[in-house]
């Protein structure tokens, strides 16, 4: 029987709590975090999980629970609300200062300064009735009106000066203790964007020092702070932006405490899945976003499972696709695989890529200026950004990696391929032989040419990697070749017939057609998986289209591969 009832709205791109709670969205509960952390608390706790995580709903979520003034009615039901006397001690007990430092990413050092600047400004505006407290004298409200400071001009608060900017949580968490009579709490969400961001474009000495000042007055020198909570991609080493703190509490990928509140469990995914009626598919799902390994708990991205979730409920679309690559530039993966032969080996990236694992010393504490400077943090850092993840409990700072999913297993096929058709485009004979072998029918020429292609790149090692996944590797490769053939027609994975081809070209010049079908051998049998391609375009008649088009001659070739192996097999139609 189909449920008819109004489901809860999928939760793509909301990261206020509140929001979440009022406006019928669909919420994970991750109010245990504030049980789990406020248990065991230390004067700075920092949270080094990948980006879209579910970071900043978390950091919202927290803010609501602390903050004077908290709507109770927003945690009923939700797992904090069971601990009654944590709840009684802190919930809406503090006066809460919450920043998020996410968009701090100018394209220079000023335009970023004044972006936190506004940010600061933004903050400090939520606690306007400070200027009509009667528990602050002139002097302090002076100071207050510092921070609240705007260029009238640009509508920005570009007038704060750097001394401003480095006292100003400082300050305001003074402020708001002797108004209140409770030190503050503070949260800074995504405290390390500014520095990756000035890293990228040039001026990141600047800005360390900037927010190094900035977080030792607020996190070290600060009588009015109860405690603070901050979160990024990396854990920024001591001897860079934390030399003033004492001993922050740090909350790792590989650290056990509050392992499973960033990030969805798959208990959490099966109940969601189950609750819009798309359990069948679970598999799918897990295959695709899951296997991210925190400590002992395997979580899912969060961003990609709403996302997929919409998908499937709002598209005719059921194939499932990379979210999270598309919400960044993926950047460490391309430089990683840039330095293939340069201290990362083809070894590695082929073990990787079939879904073995590679043993590395990882450093958890890195600097974003020196992040290029070798393979080893290249490798920490692919740990820390979650394109690489435990395969179990590491032995010292040696962690057995592998990729967590099928999602990432394309992030690098993706990168690997760009990689290739770099070097093909370095090599115009490879192009001019594999095309005159393909529109002749060579089909020695072709397995020739396209197997000193692969020799320029990575082989897809036999092992339990869907085979849907070495199939497209080996179609990418050729469709690397082929993208320099500006004269030819071609189109990859369109329908034709009664399916979807792999590649079809027209030559529309000579009146030459060519369908080609990749196969993986599965177990090296090369022979079979030709004569399985060839299979699939007669029954799918997947030169209907070519047909429709008048060529004169069409030519069907079945390319199976294995490792760096290839057999080629052609059939021929020519029509008058």
């Amino acid at each position: 029987m189909t449920d008819n009832r109004i489901k809860k709205k999928i939760p793509i791109g909301i990261e206020d709590f509140v929001e979440i709670r009022t406006e019928d969205f669909y919420y994970v509960d991750k109010t245990a975090l504030i049980r789990d952390l406020l248990n065991a608390w230390g004067k700075v706790n920092l949270f080094t999980r990948p980006r879209r995580f579910g970071k900043t709903l978390n950091m919202s979520m927290m803010k609501t629970f602390l903050e004077i003034g908290c709507d109770q009615s927003l945690f009923e039901g939700l797992e904090i609300s069971r601990e009654k006397q944590l709840c009684e001690k802190y919930m809406g007990q503090f006066p809460v200062i919450s920043i998020s430092l996410k968009t701090v990413h100018g394209s220079n050092y000023e335009f970023a300064k004044n972006e936190l600047c506004t940010i600061i400004a933004n903050e400090a505006l939520r606690f306007r009735f400070l200027l009509d407290s009667n528990k602050l004298c002139d002097e302090e409200k002076k100071v207050y009106r510092q921070l609240i400071k705007v260029d009238d001009s640009l509508k920005s608060a570009f007038a704060m000066s750097e001394a401003t900017i480095t006292s100003s949580l400082n300050t305001l968490s003074r402020l708001l203790e002797k108004h209140y009579g409770r030190k503050a709490v503070i949260l800074i969400d995504e405290y390390d964007v500014p520095l990756a961001k000035a890293n990228e474009r040039n001026y990141y000495d600047k800005m360390i020092d900037l927010i190094r000042n900035m977080l030792d007055a607020a996190l070290k020198s600060n009588q009015s702070l109860y405690f603070a909570v901050m979160t990024g991609c990396l854990r920024v080493s001591k001897e860079s932006i934390f030399t003033g703190l004492n001993n922050p509490k740090i909350y790792s990928l590989l650290d056990t405490r509050c392992e499973e509140w960033f990030g969805f469990t798959d208990a959490e995914v099966q109940q969601m899945l189950d609750y819009y009626g798309l359990s069948s598919y679970y598999d799918t799902t897990k295959e695709w976003y899951d296997g991210y390994r925190i400590a002992n708990t395997y979580v899912y991205n969060p961003w990609d499972v709403v996302n997929w979730c919409d998908q499937l409920l709002t598209g005719i679309d059921k194939r499932p696709k990379s979210y999270w690559k598309n919400s960044s530039g993926n950047e460490a993966v391309k430089k990683f695989i840039q330095q293939m032969g340069n201290g990362v080996t083809k070894a590695q990236i082929e073990r990787l890529i079939s879904g073995e694992t590679v043993q590395k010393k990882i450093e958890e504490q890195l600097t974003y200026n020196t992040l290029y400077d070798s393979v080893e943090n290249m490798w920490s850092l692919l740990f820390a950004t979650g394109y690489l993840t435990p395969s179990d409990l590491p032995a010292g700072n040696l962690v057995r990696l592998k990729i967590p999913n099928n999602e990432v297993r394309d992030i690098f096929s993706d990168f690997i391929l760009e990689s290739f058709e770099e070097k093909v485009a370095e090599d115009g004979v490879l192009v001019t032989e594999f095309c005159n072998a393909l529109k002749t029918g060579d089909t020695a020429g072709v397995e020739r040419v396209f197997t000193k292609g692969m020799g320029k790149t990575i082989s897809i090692r036999d092992t339990a990697v869907r085979k849907e996944f070495k199939e497209n590797f080996y179609h990418g490769l050729i469709l690397g070749i082929m993208l320099f053939k500006n004269d030819w027609g071609v189109s990859s994975n369109r329908e034709s017939g009664d399916g979807y081809f792999d590649i079809q070209i027209e030559i529309e010049e000579e009146g030459i057609g060519i369908v080609i079908e990749v196969k993986y051998a599965e177990g090296g049998d090369l022979d079979s998986a030709c004569k399985d391609a060839l299979d699939q375009i007669n029954k799918n008649d997947y030169t209907a289209e070519l047909r429709e088009d008048e060529m004169n001659k069409i030519l069907k070739y079945g390319i199976a591969c294995f490792k760096k192996k290839c057999r080629v097999v052609c059939e021929k139609e020519e029509y008058l």
